[in-house]
C-alpha cells in the first residue's frame, strides 16, 4: 500500500511567513527573481519581490517573459539557471600557491570548502533530478569532489511541481517531471488561491511545524494532482529511450550530423544552462610580482575547441564531431558510466541556442524517428 504523504495548505497571503521560518533557521533564501528579461537566483526576504502575474514565453531560440492573470509567482517556469551554480560553482579557487623565504621554496594552501546555508525557493522537478546526476558524477565513487558536497551539503531545497509546461519542455519523457518525487526538504504546488505544502526531510518537517498551517483535505490534493498531469499531458516534446545508448552508437556516421553543424555556433550556450553538464577546465592566476598563484576552476564546455585538444592533438577538431559527441554523451555513453542519462528534459539547450536548434528534434533524425 503506498503511503499517504500529509500536505497542508498555505494561504497566499501569509505566504511571506515561510520566508520568515527560513530566516530564523538561519538559512539565506534565494528564488527565480526577474532580472534581465529572465528569472535569475537572488536573494529575497519578502514575498512581494516574487514575480507575480509574470510567464515566460520560449521555443527553440526564443525567450521572452510577459504579463498574465494567473494570480500565481512560479508561473514562470525556468529560467537559464538551475541548481548547478549553487552546488558545482561557475568559478572556484581551488589552492593557492606561495613563495616562502628563498625564491626556492613554494608552500600550497589548499582552499577549504565552505559551507553556506542557502534555502532554494522555486526549484523544479527537472532539476532536482539534474542535482541527483551530479551527484553521481561529481561525489559518489573514489575521487569525491569536496567542493560539490559542502555546497550541496548546505542547500535547503523547497520544490514547486509544474502545473503548466513550457513549448520546450520534455521532462515527463525522461522521467524527471513534472513532479518533484523526491530530492526535496519542502514541496509546494501552487493553486489559484493557496500552496500545498509537504515535507520531504527531517529539516522540512521542522520548518512546516512552524508555520503551525492546516491539514489539507483530499479534494484539494485531488485537483492539484489533476494540474500536474495536465501539465505532464500538455507536453508535446519527447524522447525515446529505447534502445540507448546503442541507438546513437549506431548513428556516429549518420549524414545529419553534418547539417546540425552547418547551424551550429560552437557557443557553448547549451552546456552552460545544463543542469548536468560539468566540463571544466583549471587555470592559474600569477600575481604581478610573482611572489604567489591562485589556481581556480572555472565551467568549460566540450563545443570548445581547446576543450578536445589532448598530447599534441584535438580530438574533436571540427563542431560535427563537438556535437556529435556531446548528444551521444548525454544520451548515451553517459548510461554506461554513471547508470543514467544526462538529460532531465528540462529544454533549456533549446530555448537558449541563438541558432534555434532543437534537441529532440535532431536527436529524431539522427535516430530516423518521425
Amino acid at each position: 500500500m503506498a503511503k499517504t504523504v500529509k500536505k497542508w495548505q498555505l494561504k497566499k497571503e501569509h505566504f511571506g511567513q515561510l520566508l520568515d521560518a527560513l530566516g530564523s533557521g538561519g538559512y539565506r533564501t534565494v528564488a527565480p527573481l526577474e532580472r534581465d528579461g529572465t528569472v535569475m537566483w537572488e536573494s529575497v526576504d519578502s514575498a512581494d519581490a516574487l514575480p507575480w502575474n509574470r510567464r515566460e514565453d520560449q521555443k527553440p531560440g526564443h525567450y521572452r517573459l510577459k504579463d498574465s492573470e494567473s494570480g500565481r509567482c512560479f508561473d514562470v517556469t525556468l529560467g537559464p539557471q538551475s541548481l548547478k551554480p549553487l552546488s558545482f560553482a561557475p568559478r572556484e579557487k581551488l589552492t593557492t600557491v606561495r613563495r616562502d623565504g628563498d625564491d626556492s621554496t613554494l608552500t600550497f594552501y589548499p582552499q577549504k570548502p565552505e559551507v553556506e546555508k542557502i534555502a532554494v525557493l522555486g526549484a523544479r522537478a527537472c532539476d532536482i533530478a539534474a542535482l541527483a546526476i551530479q551527484e553521481k558524477v561529481l561525489e559518489e565513487g573514489a575521487y569525491s569532489d569536496p567542493f560539490f558536497a559542502a555546497r550541496k551539503a548546505g542547500l535547503f531545497i523547497i520544490a514547486v511541481h509544474c502545473t503548466r509546461a513550457a513549448e520546450s519542455c520534455f521532462c515527463a519523457s525522461m522521467g524527471c517531471g513534472p513532479k518533484a518525487e523526491s530530492g526535496f526538504d519542502i514541496a509546494l504546488t501552487e493553486m489559484d488561491e493557496l500552496f500545498l505544502v509537504e515535507s520531504g526531510s527531517e529539516q522540512g518537517e521542522a520548518i512546516v511545524a512552524a508555520l503551525n498551517l492546516p491539514e489539507a483535505g483530499a479534494e484539494l490534493i485531488g485537483r492539484a494532482d489533476v494540474e500536474i498531469q495536465a501539465c505532464a499531458d500538455s507536453q508535446s516534446r519527447g524522447i525515446s529511450q529505447q534502445g540507448l545508448p546503442q541507438a546513437l552508437y549506431e548513428a556516429h556516421d549518420h549524414p545529419h550530423w553534418d547539417e546540425v553543424a552547418q547551424r551550429c555556433l560552437s557557443c557553448s550556450n547549451c552546456t552552460m544552462v545544463c543542469p548536468t553538464c560539468f566540463c571544466h577546465a583549471v587555470e592559474e592566476v600569477p600575481s604581478l610580482d610573482r611572489s604567489e598563484s591562485e589556481r581556480f576552476r572555472v565551467w568549460d564546455s566540450c563545443f570548445s575547441p581547446e576543450h578536445g585538444y589532448i598530447h599534441g592533438k584535438n580530438m574533436r577538431p571540427t563542431t560535427r564531431e563537438r556535437y556529435r559527441m556531446w548528444m551521444t554523451h548525454k544520451l548515451g555513453s553517459w548510461i554506461e558510466q554513471f547508470g543514467t542519462s544526462g538529460c532531465v528534459g528540462c529544454g533549456r539547450c533549446t530555448t537558449w541556442c541563438p541558432a534555434g536548434i532543437d534537441f529532440v528534434e535532431e536527436y529524431k533524425k539522427v535516430r530516423q524517428e518521425p
